[in-house]
């Protein structure tokens, strides 16, 4: 996809490049009827804003009618949702719980509820629809025919965040639910009373993900698995037990009969009409559905939407004096060209987290595996494909469970080490460092336990001899749980792999957000997006500390937040969300010296006098010298 950007001078040097991928994703479609029998698509819309639409496209012409959802989206969309026999559409996201009527074409019910948002849905057989919310297991119901609501609030808390992804009622009515992704656990709940049970003990959860589902035989089947959340069980396991009013019986192998219910997870994708007729293809990127008639007869209609795209996650300047990134939700890849004032954007090898330049080469840490790829704009782009050799970019490596969600990249100026760090699989807890080196093609992966155990690696800076800084955060993965209170600072031997020295030198401090080298070679970083610190290396101490938060307020937070900027000339700069600071070097002074007319959300590069940032899913550019 090329498109031209059409810039706009905002004044003040400040100039809006546009949405990068201007594409929403899809976070649920169906086919079904309305009232009248015409077939429809249902697909929510999820761009920068949220799930803020609900998207009808007419199947048999590609008309469009986009419903704005009737309460705030807040950034949030839907984790699951949910065709009901009645032909209504559920979902519950950002504390709301809403009903669509297929047949009216309406929005027919919606109540905001304890927080936040669904990760499992179901019917049970009086055609009741049931929630459990992320992330302290927060139940509901829904009575169609009556209206009743109930909201039994948070049923079963941990002290970490719960992803319970899959939900069934028996047909006693009782409930049950699969919880991870730190602790696996199966949750039985008696509607009468509102008590919630855990069915497995303490010695029998492993870290993974409970999982349920309903049979024909009006019975749910249980199983705890080592697999992360969204991952459906095959069926294969000997370790399956029936769970009927409320109580668990071992059953070992068993052959799955699912009961015919229409949810999924966020990417739930029912695509058979009432007719037989089938959604061969609904193409959010070209705006193209394919229908599939019942004879094998294809039928493709254009439909269109509007979108104000996906959140950018980040972006750095490529050899080739391009801006390039990556998007999320859709996970793209950009390309701006400033000479040109044009864009491509491509279908990118899952979410680029944080991106780094290294002479001739370009460096991806992507979410998720916690993959490296390395890209030469000078050729060809040919798509990643795990394994396989002339891809460009091509794939270099995976480091799962270790790192799963990279937040740092460091391209070192030595020309040939790529060092990457992050937090690790879904449900555990310390992050590992991976050190690539390019000439001799060789990559090791260092455990949490090898560097700051319990901690992930969330920021670097090269030290002089062959050493590295390493800043990291105390944040667990997703579903995980924080064991370490206070962020580190260490040093690392990078010939050795040795860490030789670590501490804990900031009081209260959770992450180190970012770590630059001033002229001087001390480290500067901020802490929790508000504490501005720097550090001798030679003698290991802070020489400076002061929390900035009060006068410029908070730095950009990304999962690869990149909130300095160095300049040719060696001048330093930092994103903070209100504008564009200059740090003074000799004094550690900080200063505003670009007031943003946008909220900057990530970072950041400069090319050609020019610094780059984003703000939602649009590019931005500040002229630093006037």
């Amino acid at each position: 996809m090329n498109f031209h950007a059409n810039t706009k001078d905002l004044g003040n040097g400040f100039r809006d490049h546009g949405v990068a991928t201007p594409i929403s994703n899809h976070r649920g479609t169906v086919a079904t009827v309305d009232g009248e029998g015409r077939p429809i698509v249902l697909v929510w819309l999820f761009d920068i804003r949220g799930a803020n639409t609900l998207l009808v496209i007419d199947a048999t012409t590609g008309e469009t009618t986009e419903m704005d959802v009737p309460f705030p989206p807040g950034g949030d969309c839907p984790y699951a949702s949910l065709l009901s026999s009645r032909n209504r559409y559920y979902t519950h996201y950002n504390s709301y719980f809403v009903e669509f009527d297929a047949e009216s074409l309406a929005f027919t019910f919606h109540q905001k509820t304890t927080p936040q948002m669904t990760m499992g849905l179901t019917e049970d057989d009086q055609g009741i629809i049931w929630s459990v919310t992320y992330p302290q297991s927060g139940v509901v119901s829904y009575n169609p025919v009556s209206g009743e609501f109930k909201d039994y609030g948070h049923v079963y808390e941990q002290n970490w965040r719960q992803y319970p992804t899959t939900l069934a009622a028996d047909e006693t009515g009782w409930l049950y639910f699969g919880v991870g992704t730190t602790s696996s656990q199966i949750i039985s709940f008696d509607r009468q009373t509102g008590q919630a049970k855990p069915l497995l003990t303490e010695e029998e959860r492993v870290s993974g993900t409970g999982y349920v589902y309903r049979d024909q035989d009006g019975k749910v089947y249980g199983l705890k698995s080592t697999a992360g959340p969204f991952v459906d069980a095959t069926g294969e396991e000997d370790e399956w037990f029936s769970l009927y009013e409320g109580e668990r019986t071992h059953v070992g192998r068993i052959q799955m009969q699912r009961k015919r219910i229409l949810t999924g997870a966020q990417g739930y994708f029912h695509a058979e009409f009432p007719s037989g007729d089938r959604i061969h293809q609904c193409d959010l990127v070209d705006r193209k559905l394919i229908i599939q008639s019942t004879d094998g007869t294809l039928r493709e209609l254009a439909f269109d939407y509007a979108s104000e795209g996906a959140r950018i996650e980040s972006l750095a300047v490529a050899p080739d004096n391009t801006i390039c990134g990556g998007t999320c939700f859709p996970m793209r890849f950009f390309s701006y060209n400033s000479t040109s004032d044009e864009w491509i954007n491509r279908q990118s090898y899952g979410q680029w987290n944080t991106v780094d330049r290294q002479d001739e080469r370009f460096y991806v840490g992507g979410y998720g595996s916690g993959y490296l790829l390395e890209w030469n704009p000078a050729q060809e782009w040919i798509p990643t494909e795990k394994g396989e050799t002339g891809c460009n970019p091509h794939y270099v490596t995976e480091c799962t469970p270790d790192i799963y969600r990279p937040h740092c990249l460091l391209a070192h100026s030595d020309g040939k080490t790529i060092i990457m760090g992050g937090t690790p699989q879904y449900g555990h807890t310390g992050g590992g460092l991976l050190i690539c080196d390019r000439e001799a093609g060789t990559a090791s992966l260092l455990e949490h336990t090898e560097i700051v155990q319990n901690h992930s690696t969330m920021s670097l800076a090269p030290l002089p001899g062959g050493k590295l800084l390493g800043g990291t955060t105390t944040q667990a993965a997703s579903g995980g749980e924080q064991k370490a209170m206070l962020a580190e600072l260490y040093i690392l031997d990078i010939a050795t792999k040795q860490v030789e020295w670590h501490e804990a030198l900031l009081a209260d401090a959770e992450a180190i957000t970012d770590l630059c080298v001033l002229s001087n070679g001390n480290i500067c970083g901020f802490a929790d997006k508000k504490l501005f610190f720097v550090f001798n290396p030679q003698t290991r101490e802070i020489v400076h500390r002061e929390n900035v938060e009060p006068n410029i307020g908070q730095t950009i937070s990304q999962q690869g937040p990149r909130v300095f900027c160095t300049g040719p000339n060696g001048d330093i700069y930092a994103l903070f969300a209100r504008g564009i600071a200059a740090i003074e070097q000799d004094t550690y002074d900080i200063r505003i010296i670009a007031e943003s007319p946008v909220q900057i959300t990530s970072g950041g590069d400069i090319l050609d006098d020019h610094i780059y940032f984003a703000s939602g899913s649009r590019l931005y550019s500040c002229l630093l010298s006037q």
